[in-house]
């Protein structure tokens, strides 16, 4: 099941994306549900998945895709939590070994947008860098998971652009990766049942068509089991949380010439059996001015 969070009519929804008459569409899910569930966290907070995909099932009713504006997967999670360096090449092209632990940083929600809005290049930079990463969503509670269990504690996986200030990263990780406006996130989330195995997708990232980053997540230092059981040691994993599992090589800033974004420009993050995230970039006035 692909679960989404959208606006319609100025209104914020959330449904399930299905393909009927060789059209994706979106299924209303508070109204297939009767209106038990106002969000995707919440159904993830009720373990409701299941309830939902049989709901779904039964709904009659749907509307095209293309007429909503698609929004982060969970427009509220309490934490979203990054790791860098988790792909040896990456680390490599960075100066750095391989870490022994993986190196956690923290994202504020409200820099999260969804597929097809507008990352926002800031005032204060041109240093504007894409990150393609696998983020993947928790489905229950949990404190010291222990690895061997820690998949049944994801309830999906989407993609994720971790877009970064270059010279305000160097001062400042927590500065440079929370830009309003450079968190995109989704398109959807496909839930674990469908994706059985995180260790066999495929990473592309492209810029204006060209590819700038590709790799397996079978290159993971950590893998995704090993995250969630490290992250679960030093904090409560709710429901919603959002973990984005690290870029691999190819970013702007270890190419010669370096390859900062632009307005203008189109970034897209293809993962196998997920789907692409695209996002076009504007400039800080351009986002103020509506344009």
């Amino acid at each position: 099941m692909k679960l989404a969070s959208y606006e319609l009519q100025g209104k914020q929804c959330w449904g399930a994306v299905v393909e009927r008459q060789r059209r994706l569409q979106i299924v209303d899910g508070t109204a297939a549900t009767d209106g038990r569930y106002g969000s995707v966290r919440q159904v993830l907070q009720d373990s409701a998945l299941q309830q939902v995909a049989l709901a779904v099932s039964r709904s009659g009713h749907a509307i095209d895709l293309d007429t909503v504006q698609l929004l982060p997967p969970v427009i509220d999670p309490s934490k979203v939590l990054a790791v860098g360096l988790n792909y040896a090449a990456h680390a490599a092209e960075s100066g750095s070994a391989a870490p022994a632990a993986p190196i956690f940083f923290t994202r504020f929600a409200d820099t999260l947008l969804g597929h097809g809005q507008a990352i926002v290049r800031p005032r204060q930079s041109l240093q504007l860098d894409f990150e393609g990463e696998l983020a993947l969503v928790i489905g229950h509670e949990g404190r010291h998971i222990p690895v061997g269990n820690a998949l049944s504690f994801v309830a999906g996986y989407t993609c994720f652009n971790d877009v970064s200030v270059r010279d305000y990263q160097k001062e400042s990780i927590t500065a440079g990766k929370n830009f309003p406006a450079t968190g995109p996130f989704g398109p959807w989330l496909v839930t674990a049942d469908e994706l059985p195995d995180p260790a066999d997708l495929r990473l592309t990232t492209r810029l204006n068509g060209a590819v700038v980053q590709q790799a397996s997540t079978s290159m993971f230092i950590h893998s995704v089991a090993e995250l969630v059981a490290y992250v679960s040691g030093f904090t409560h994993l709710l429901p919603g949380d959002v973990i984005a599992t690290g870029t691999p090589a190819g970013i702007g800033a270890r190419r010669n010439p370096v390859l900062w974004m632009k307005p203008g420009d189109t970034v897209e993050v293809e993962i196998s059996q997920i789907g692409i995230l695209r996002n076009t970039v504007v400039d800080e006035a351009q986002a103020h001015s509506g344009l």
